[in-house]
């Protein structure tokens, strides 16, 4: 899973003619590259603004979705979200929408040791709360996220990925991979997801409390299990006990939606561990490893108690 190449060039000549011809009053202020990613580059403007643009084709119906529904459902978050603040055209040679959004300060989660992550459990709970509500006709559809996890090409992909590992994790993993994919299926209707949920989407305060949650291009609805599966990926073991407890509080997920979740865990852990070109993510990957293996294949009892 390297990071792909790029569709077309983005720098900073393009991206202050295309300011200049449709947001000639932001055009003056400081513009400087930002972290990028699979699907866009980042550019900060001024103090309080980024500008995020599709370096993909294939990204580019994603940020899309972010100016499409990203406003209707910012208002009833917990936390900062980066809503879109001028919806960008194609031009000057750029063939796509791009955006120009709220910038949310703080220190990615990812960059920070396991456990000074622990104050944002409490509040990431809440974050997903607000989060987790049903979503209208027409949301995003998503064909990598928010589904049922027990589908066999996704059992082919994961048990491929398994024979990667050495005899011991292989053998513990496979077991607790087929015990928790099968638990029941989520049966209410599909809630709003994040989709993308891993620490370097989750942007912490100088107090290490949870101020926002970032990069919106997996946006679709779904399985709650698939956003919870970062208690597995973003915390240690104490702090996904209060992660847990805390989400529990709201009353909404059974022993099984638990048991889906660590099973997205294990998936996107190998992932992350195994195909990433980036060393945060590879390390938050077998984070996840280590923690869906130290626990019992039978925990539910100790998550939901």
């Amino acid at each position: 899973m390297p990071t792909p190449p790029a569709d077309l060039p983005i720098d900073l000549d393009l991206v202050r003619a295309l300011l200049r011809a449709q947001s000639p009053g932001l055009a003056d202020l400081p513009l400087t590259p930002f972290r990028g990613g699979w699907d866009n580059v980042h550019f900060r403007l001024g103090d309080s603004l980024l500008i995020r643009m599709p370096r993909r084709r294939l990204a580019v119906d994603l940020i899309r979705n972010e100016l499409r529904w990203l406003p209707t459902i910012a208002p009833h978050l917990w936390g900062a979200t980066p809503v879109p603040a001028f919806e960008g055209a194609p031009g000057q040679g750029y063939p796509w929408p791009w955006a120009i959004v709220a910038f949310v300060p703080g220190t990615p989660a990812g960059e920070l040791p396991v456990e000074q992550r622990a104050e944002a459990a409490e509040p990431l709970a809440d974050f997903f709360s607000s989060l987790h509500t049903p979503a209208p006709l027409g949301a995003p559809e998503n064909p990598v996220r928010g589904m049922s996890i027990d589908r066999p090409e996704l059992d082919q992909r994961v048990r491929e990925r398994l024979t990667r590992l050495e005899d011991g994790p292989r053998a513990a993993l496979t077991e607790r991979w087929d015990a928790w994919r099968h638990a029941p299926e989520w049966d209410s209707p599909d809630v709003w997801l994040h989709g993308d949920p891993h620490p370097y989407n989750m942007i912490l305060d100088d107090d290490g409390r949870l101020a926002g949650v970032i990069d919106w291009g997996d946006l679709t609805a779904g399985d709650p299990a698939c956003d919870l599966a970062t208690a597995w990926l973003t915390f240690d073991a104490p702090a996904r006990r209060v992660f847990v407890d805390r989400t529990n509080l709201y009353g909404r997920f059974d022993t099984a939606t638990w048991d889906r979740a660590r099973a997205w865990a294990i998936h996107l852990g190998l992932i992350f561990a195994l195909e990433s070109d980036e060393p945060g993510l590879r390390r938050c990957g077998e984070h996840a490893l280590r923690e869906t293996l130290a626990e019992p294949v039978h925990a539910s009892a100790l998550l939901t108690a």
